[in-house]
Formats: C-alpha cells, structure tokens, sequence
C-alpha cells in the first residue's frame, strides 16, 4: 500500500497508519510547506520522502508518477473553525485543499482510498460540497463522520469531522448506519490506554515547575479556566494557543482534590494565595502528546512551538482506528 500525506505536520497521520498494525505500507510522499512541522516530522521518520513545497505546484501526473493507493490530509482548519472569519472556499489557505478536489482526485488513476480530517464546520462548508461532489464524480463511495477521542474512551474532547472514501467497486466491509460507529465495529477493545488523567502525568514533578501559571495569569483568569486532576476522565481540547492564552485552549492540572478547587473556585475573592496553593500548572508537551496517543513525546523544538504544532494535529488513535474501517 503506497501513501501520500498532504499537510503531513509532525507525522500524526503516519504515527495512526503503524499504530493500524498494517504490514505492507509505505509513505511514498509526504508533503507539507511548515519547516518547523517538517523538522519534527523528519525526527521521528527520518527515511520518508518529505518534501516542503507548495501542493499547488504539484501537478495531477507529478502525484500519479508515485502511483499512491492511499492519499491522508488534514487541511488547513482556520477557514472553516468557529473562532476564526470562515472564508472558506474564499480563504487562501483553502486554494491548495480546492487543487486537490479539482486537479488531483478526478485525474488520478491508482488512487483507491482517501481519509480527510477537519475541524468541525468542514461538514457544513462549500469546500466539502466540493469534495463529496468530485468524489461522486470520481466513482468514489464515501462516508462521514463527527467524533471525538471521548467516544473511544479517551479523556479528552477534540469533537472533529472525518471523511473515508474508497474507490469503486471496493465498498465498505461494514453497515454503518447513519454513519455511526459503535463498540460492535471493533476488533480489539474500544477504550484507548488514556482513561483518566492520570495516564499521561509525568513521572515526577520535581521538573514542572516553569509549568506553573504565574501570578499574573492566576489573577487574571484563574476562575475561569478548567481544572482537572489525577482521577479526572475528562479535558479539554488543546489549541495551539495553549500556555499563551488560558481560557478556551485547554485544561490545566491540580494535584488537589476536585472537593477542594471547587470550594477555593467558588469561595474565593481572588485571592492569589489561596489560588497558589492549588499549584495549577500547565500540562506539558509530552503529556499533551500523550492526551493525543502519540507514541512519542521528544520533540526537537521548543515548548511553544510544541504546543502550537500539537494543536494543528490530529488524534492518532481515533484515526487509526478509521483507518482500520477504510483499508482492507
């Protein structure tokens, strides 16, 4: 099974396909103009084709000059999400995602399986109208899907829309009902090795303090943000804005107990001692890696860029597991 990866990031798509345990595959191609990304990805796959260009430039023979039985991508997801203007087809950065629907899928003649992820919002834009139309044309069958880590027993939301397609006359082997996934669809436990969180705390936390949120921050905002602690089975979903920003891009860690953040949340006058004393820290990049199932957690750039480049990334186990409902 030969691959190409658009918008390849770090390599979240690549980590899902072994996590598959698939025997035969290689990623012939992996594509992505960000040069941080690209570092990171060629740290952890240092003997896979990658290359930093513009899909753009990629022309329908250049792609099929690779004869790629699978194609993976995870678009840019700034215009289609909520916080964002949602320009969709009208945003630049939706032209290299529109190349592929209008050059690459139609004049392709290996291509036989496509897996798209996007924020949610994809599924109501005129770039998916798009998509699903070239795919129909192109005598694909397709499904779609919303989900999040939470429906596999992960505790983390990251709620995102996912597409798989194969080629005609190859069908899903499956019924899935109104595109619904159920515990019945898999061959090995549903729930992923991250139930609580608890499972992605670091070792020790002789080395977190520069996590700590700092005065400033605690005054500013401290009563906002969302608190979790060892025995929690839930977060929030990370953005690249974590650490920067602290409402709406994450949860953070307490090592009290629940009864006591929610008696110093509620009761306190913003008093920055009784705050301190809850010791909110950030969750590091490894073990917001870890919330996300990659197998790795040593990444070759700093901790902001980390953050910022696991933000744009995917859920290597809930797509593995699409994977597995897409490829034979």
């Amino acid at each position: 099974m030969r691959v190409i990866e658009f918008f390849s990031g770090i390599g979240g798509m690549h980590f899902a396909l072994k996590e598959c345990n698939l025997e035969n595959f290689e990623v012939v191609l992996a594509v992505d103009i960000n040069t941080v990304a690209n570092a990171v990805y060629r740290h952890f796959f240092p003997s896979t084709n990658l290359r930093d260009l513009n899909i753009l430039s990629l022309s329908p023979e250049q792609f099929d000059a690779y004869h790629p039985d699978i194609l993976l991508m995870s678009p840019p997801c700034q215009p289609f999400t909520r916080n964002g203007l949602v320009k969709d087809i009208n945003d630049e950065r939706t032209k290299p995602l529109l190349h592929i629907i209008e050059n690459i899928i139609p004049k392709s003649k290996s291509l036989k399986y496509i897996l798209v992820e996007n924020v949610k919002g994809f599924e109501s834009s005129s770039a998916r109208d798009k998509l699903v139309t070239t795919l129909s044309q192109s005598g694909f069958t397709f499904k779609e899907f919303l989900l999040s880590p939470t429906h596999f027993g992960i505790c983390n939301s990251r709620l995102r829309y996912y597409l798989l397609a194969k080629k005609k006359p190859l069908d899903f082997a499956i019924s899935l009902k109104n595109n619904i996934i159920t515990e019945n669809h898999w061959d090995d436990k549903l729930c992923s090795r991250i139930q609580q969180v608890s499972d992605v705390l670091s070792e020790s936390d002789t080395e977190l303090e520069e996590y700590l949120i700092n005065d400033k921050q605690l005054l500013k905002g401290g009563k906002a943000l969302d608190i979790v602690t060892k025995h929690s089975k839930r977060s929030c979903c990370f953005t690249r804005s974590y650490t920067s920003y602290l409402c709406g891009t994450g949860s953070v860690y307490s090592s009290s107990c629940e009864e006591n953040i929610k008696e110093i949340i509620n009761n306190n006058d913003d008093n920055l001692e009784v705050l301190k004393s809850l010791k909110l820290r950030f969750f590091t990049p490894a073990e917001v890696a870890k919330f996300m199932c990659f197998p790795v957690s040593d990444f070759p750039v700093s901790k902001k860029k980390a953050y910022q480049l696991l933000g744009n990334s995917i859920n290597v186990y809930v797509v593995s597991r699409l994977l597995c409902l897409l490829l034979p």
